[in-house]
Order: structure tokens, then sequence, then C-alpha cells
């Protein structure tokens, strides 16, 4: 009987391939932590190397300033957070409480402080500042329509999409005051506030 095999330069291809994307991964999980860690100011692409356990040119190879590893880096663990957040909406209660108590644990994450640490670089910085909001438009389209579909909601109804739109505001201020301080309890209050009026509404 006849056995299809790869051959060898089919093998060599797939083992080059899964290298790359095992180096990547590495490089994205090491910024978020530099960045989380460090700030903007401390995550240098040296840094970030060696954190990885990659060598500054498979670093330099795959990304060619520090704007855009910081930048692939957040896209990747937001693009991964969005996916644990669908799971972790799978098992949740099914209220307007819980679903937006979801979204503000989301954005009170590692992947927020890295984000904000972004943000903070690119106002001064023209070029990072492209980068940065091409990716925040990408990655808000995706939150918000993750929050219509776990929230049940038509925003082609009045009021809906402002009422969406809000919350969302409102979580990524309620993440921004935990940066300094432990702000869980009074977030927990807002949260169950806010709840209450978005159900009204929606």
């Amino acid at each position: 009987m006849f056995v299809w095999r790869n051959t060898p330069g089919v093998e060599t291809r797939q083992r080059q391939a899964d290298r790359t994307r095992e180096t990547k991964r590495k490089l994205m999980e090491a910024t978020v932590e530099c960045l989380v860690e460090r700030g903007w100011s401390g995550t240098t692409t040296t840094e970030v190397a060696e954190r990885a356990g990659v060598s500054r040119g498979a670093q330099l190879h795959h990304f060619r300033t520090r704007g855009e590893l910081v930048a692939a880096a957040v896209e990747h663990v937001g693009a991964e957070s969005v996916e644990a957040l669908k799971r972790r909406a799978q098992v949740a209660e099914k209220s307007t409480h819980a679903v937006v108590e979801l979204i503000a644990d989301f954005h009170a994450s590692d992947l927020f402080t890295a984000a904000l640490e972004l943000w903070v670089a690119a106002r001064t910085d023209p070029e990072l500042r492209e980068q940065v909001l091409e990716l925040q438009a990408r990655l808000g389209r995706e939150v918000y329509g993750l929050a219509l579909e776990l929230l049940d909601a038509d925003d082609s109804k009045p009021g809906v999409r402002d009422a969406v739109q809000a919350t969302l505001d409102l979580v990524r201020g309620l993440a921004l005051a935990n940066q300094l301080a432990d702000d869980t309890k009074r977030r927990a209050h807002v949260v169950r506030y806010w709840a209450r009026m978005l159900e009204e509404q929606l």
C-alpha cells in the first residue's frame, strides 16, 4: 500500500513556520510583560529579546522598530483576551450585570495597562500614533461587537449604540482609575449601578 509522506522540503518549511510562530509568541508575551512591569521607557527591544529568550537578530527580523513590536504585541494579546472573554461569557450568568462585570474585568487586565503605556507614548510620537490609532480602531470594533453579542442588543434601535458605547467608555475610565491603587470595591459599586441603568435602556 502506498503511504504518502511529506517531502523533506515540506517538513523543513513546516518546522520553520512553527519556529517562527513560537518566536513571535514569545516576543509578544515578553513585550506585554515588560510594558506592565517597566512602562514604555523601560520596554526596549533588547530587554524584550532577553526576556523572550530570543536573539536580537531574530527579534529584528520580525519587528524592525520598538513601535512595530509593541503595537503587534498589544494587538496579539488583545485578540487572545477577546477570545478568553468569549469563553468566560459562555459559562457566565446571562444577566446585564454579569455582562458589564465581565467587560469591566476585561478592561482592568494587564492588557489595558500595556495598551495605556502605548497610548501615552503615542501622544508625542507621530509615527507611533498612526499605528496606535489603527490598532485602537480594530480592537474597539471587536470589543463593541462582542459587547452587543453578550448583551443580546440590537444597535439599530434608538439609543442602543450610545448606551453600549457609553458602557465601554465607562469601563475604560474605571480601568484607568485602577492603575495607581486598587479600585475594586468602587468599581463593583459603579458596575452594579450602571448595569441597572443599561438594562432599562436596552
